[in-house]
């Protein structure tokens, strides 16, 4: 389970990207988290696996305290959290096997690393999780010739070689054509109900976030302002998260640049 408890978050700028959270995320939620841009997204899922480290109040996984590992114990902790890029963060250069197979990296001996030699166990468990995405036929294809859904795909597949508990996506359709969205939607949707994964995304596509997952979280300027299930999203609700912004369901949520200017470049969404 996720909980945050009265959690902050205060960037070096004096921004306010977080103010006082609280949720409870059991594991095998399907969660999408929706808000304008600037709004805390972005810097809410990532306190999770601590790429951002909270200012205030308590975040514990199982019953750890996130922002009291260090080290070894971090890097131990963050296997169990796979987490997925907008821009998929692959090496597009290489094939597609190899990006898979980087997820086991940390788990090899130095001489294996050093030379890139991957047990057959490795390759085979790679090999099926590309299967479970749908694209196990372009394993040693290279990355640069797959289309942009593909190579999302590919980043999904190297977050399941990790084995994880919880899987985090940072606006992962965002740059993809409609019908790849909806194909990455089911897949996400298909691994949480197949591995009891829990999984939480950002999404600036409400509607498609409606069709897919199970809970919503809606965040503005920093504060949860709803938490519940998809039939209780109405234009009510959605007037709450997005202001006079609020968006139509059938259309992407609008971006709100005086917002995403005032946030560090990591995002803040």
């Amino acid at each position: 389970m996720i909980e945050m408890r009265h959690v902050e978050k205060t960037y070096p700028n004096g921004y306010k990207a977080l103010k006082d959270v609280n949720l409870a995320i059991d594991q095998g939620e399907y969660v999408a988290v929706i808000g304008l841009s600037g709004a805390g997204k972005s810097t809410l899922i990532r306190t999770i696996n601590r790429m951002i480290g909270i200012s205030g109040g308590k975040l514990t996984v199982d019953g750890v305290d996130v922002s009291s590992l260090s080290g070894r114990t971090l890097r131990r902790f963050r296997r169990n959290v796979g987490m997925i890029f907008q821009s998929f963060n692959l090496v597009t250069r290489t094939k597609v096997i190899t990006n898979v197979l980087a997820a086991k990296v940390p788990d090899l001996p130095w001489w294996r690393s050093l030379l890139g030699v991957f047990p057959k166990a490795d390759e085979m468990e790679a090999l099926k999780a590309l299967d479970q995405v749908g694209i196990a036929s372009k394993a040693y294809t290279r990355v640069d010739q797959l289309s942009g859904g593909q190579q999302q795909r590919v980043a999904l597949a190297r977050a399941l070689m990790q084995n994880p508990k919880i899987l985090l996506a940072d606006e992962p359709v965002a740059s993809l054509d409609p019908v790849t969205a909806e194909q990455v939607m089911d897949d996400f949707g298909r691994i949480n109900r197949d591995r009891n994964i829990t999984v939480i995304i950002n999404i600036h596509h409400v509607d498609l976030a409606l069709r897919h997952v199970n809970r919503v979280i809606g965040i503005r300027a920093g504060e949860i302002v709803y938490d519940g299930g998809v039939d209780g999203v109405n234009d009510a609700v959605l007037r709450d998260i997005y202001g006079d912004e609020a968006p139509e369901i059938g259309k992407p949520a609008p971006a709100d640049p005086a917002q995403a200017q005032t946030a560090p470049a990591e995002g803040g969404r």
